[in-house]
This record gives structure tokens, sequence and C-alpha cells, in this order.
């Protein structure tokens, strides 16, 4: 088995507080570690570090681990550029959109599913994320769900399974018919390709008690629940997340003081997606509160074509400093190791002993350049499992 040598970094960010400066982010001027057979095998300062079967110089670049993108929806067909425009013109958000792509979606063969996809995760990948989590949703039948979570499933292990996103106008009559088909045969035909179940609990969406109903089943067969939770106003969501032992609640927009508590007290991670206000206008998540609460905070894309069609963590980074005051060190740990927490990993999100190689390097020498230089492009290569992949 080869081994890999990786020096010359301006500095290396392991997310390891027992190395380096002794942040959370266990920053290391000058560092070098060793891959072997994908994972690292030693991390320490380039003067101590052992030989190797091949040895790889970064020219004084700052690395980073890999992004986490522990939200996105990234399976569909369809533009929805129109109501984009509407928004910027003053037109409220709502959850009424996502039908469009649903119409789009079903019309869609397969081979253009796969292909938006793929092109999609080849964003991601070159902007220095390594993996991904993909939900379904834009279906709504059986074998609509099934296909795209099966295509999901051929490029990233995390797949969700996000059936109750919006309840389908076939089904606008009679919804507790479509939580029928949600908890039973669409479930049945789609747990053999998620290892997630996702519902959208949130006012023009699925009430507290069909979103509760679809979490247990979901975990009957096997999956983890997570939540889109208090996106558009207060509500349920969030109490639900840690009633269920969600591994996260997702958006955390509007949040009461009780929802924060729980959140700290249950553990569930409050996936923040500040890409989703930034195309909406819509208020940003209180990151300090959260953070200031213990509560671990994770930041994703959501991208998706409606409310974010956007696959930069970079400018998630630079949103959350801006526009929600975390410091760019938070920022950071929350696109990796928040996004590896939110998905019970813990093998990702970090550069230490027993780690994935998964890493970015960056025309920079700090991390801080994510946020200090928005919109510039400074991913120089990205690597997965010790493979360089951009």
């Amino acid at each position: 088995m080869t081994s890999l040598l990786l020096t010359g970094s301006a500095e290396l960010v392991t997310n390891d507080p027992g190395v380096g400066d002794g942040s959370p982010l266990g920053v290391l001027p000058d560092g070098a570690w060793v891959v072997e057979g994908g994972n690292v095998v030693w991390v320490g300062s380039r003067t101590e570090a052992p030989a190797a079967d091949v040895a790889h110089d970064l020219a004084g670049r700052a690395v980073i681990p890999g992004f986490v993108d522990s939200h996105s929806h990234l399976v569909f067909a369809g533009d929805r550029a129109a109501e984009f425009t509407a928004r910027m013109s003053g037109q409220p958000y709502s959850a009424g959109g996502i039908r469009s792509t649903v119409e789009s979606t079903r019309a869609a063969g397969d081979e253009l599913l796969a292909a938006n996809l793929a092109r999609l995760v080849t964003e991601l990948t070159r902007q220095g994320t390594t993996t991904v989590e993909v939900k379904s949703g834009y279906g709504l039948t059986v074998i609509d769900e099934a296909r795209c979570l099966a295509l999901a499933r051929q490029l990233t292990p995390e797949t969700t399974y996000l059936g109750a996103h919006v309840v389908p106008d076939e089904y606008a009559d009679d919804p507790a018919a479509y939580i029928d088909l949600v908890t039973g045969p669409m479930l049945d035909a789609c747990a053999p390709y998620a290892r997630w179940v996702d519902v959208f609990c949130e006012h023009g969406a699925f009430d507290v008690d069909a979103a509760r109903a679809v979490l247990v089943a979901g975990r009957a067969m096997g999956l983890t629940p997570r939540i889109h939770a208090n996106q558009l106003g207060p509500g349920p969501g969030v109490q639900l997340a840690c009633e269920i032992g969600a591994a996260s609640a997702d958006h955390c927009t509007y949040l009461s003081d009780a929802d924060v508590d729980a959140l700290a007290s249950a553990d569930v991670v409050a996936t923040l997606l500040p890409g989703v206000e930034f195309s909406t206008r819509s208020p940003y998540p209180d990151a300090r509160r959260l953070l200031a609460a213990g509560v671990t905070v994770a930041l994703a894309t959501d991208c998706n074509p409606g409310s974010c069609y956007t696959t930069s963590i970079p400018l998630c980074i630079a949103l959350a400093v801006r526009e929600m005051a975390m410091t760019p060190a938070e920022a950071l740990w929350s696109a990796t190791m928040g996004g590896a927490r939110a998905l019970l990993r813990d093998d990702i999100g970090r550069l230490g002993v027993g780690s994935r190689a998964d890493f970015a390097v960056l025309d920079a020498p700090s991390y801080v350049h994510l946020a200090y230089r928005p919109g510039v492009p400074l991913v120089h290569a990205v690597w997965r499992a010790g493979h360089r992949v951009v």
C-alpha cells in the first residue's frame, strides 16, 4: 500500500483541539500529514514528518478538511428563475413553488435527472465539498421518489427520503391519504435507497402530527430522522426533532428560548442554511444565540431550484460571518465538523489519524480568506479518500 506525505501547507486545519494552536480548529502552522489507504495515518509538524513512498508539496497554501454539506435537494428537473425574480420584486417566499419542480421532475427521464445531479455534485466538489447529503422530495409518487433516491445513492451514501416535502396536487383534498402513502408503500419502496427520513414540518406543508407519523414510520424501517423545522415562522418542528431524537433540525430561523434549550439538552444539531435567507430575503437565523447556548451548529447549502440555487459552501461561510455574526473559525468548523455531526459521522469533517483523507487546498495563506474574500474561487485542489479529484 503506497503512503503519501503532504507538506508545504501554510496552515493545516485539523479540527482537533488537541493539536496545533489548541483551538477548536486545531490549526497547525507548517503542518504535514501522511495518507495511506485513503485515510490519514499521521499528522504533525513538517519537521517531524516520517518518510513516505511519495511526497507532495503544497507550496505554501492553506489546507482545510473537505466541506460536509449535510442538506441539499439535488435530484430535480426544471428551473424556477421566474419565482426568484418575483421574490426579488417583493413577492414573499412560500412552500408552494415546490409543486412546479415536482411536475418537471416527474416528466423527466432518469438520464436527464442523473446528468443534472452529476453536474451539481461536480460543482459542489470543485468548491471543496467532499461529502454531500441528497434528499428526494420532488417526485412525490412511489415510483418517482424511489427512482430519485436510487440515482442519488449512486453518488453518495448520505441519501434522505423526503416523500413528505409537500402534499402533491392530486392529494390536495385528502392529505391524510397522502400520509398513508408516505408511511406505507412509498416508504417501503424508498427505504432500501435511503439512510435518513425527513419531513417539512411547516405551515403549508405538514403539521406536527403528520410529521411525527412520517418520522416514526421511517425510524421503524431503519432510517434516522432529520427535519425541516421553524423556517417560515415559529412552530413545533424543533421540539419534535428533540422529542424524537433527530440527528438535526434544519433551518431554525424562528426559535423560542424553549427551542434553543431543547436543542442544547437533546444534542440535536441545528443546521443553518444562510443561502436560503440570502435568496429569499428572509431573516437570518440567530447563530450567536445558538452557539451561546452550547448548541452544535452546522452550515449547509440547501441547494435546490427554488429557495437557494447555490452549490457554494464558501458563500454560505461568508454569509454566516457577515449576516449571522459567526467568526470565520466558527463558520468553517460548522461547515466541516458541524456537517459531520449532523450526519452522525466521525470519519469526515476533520483531518486526524483515522479520518478519511478528504481535504481542500486553498489558494490563500489562511482559511480566513474564505470569508475575507467572498465570491473569489479560492479552492485550488480537492482530495477525497487520498485521491485528487479536482
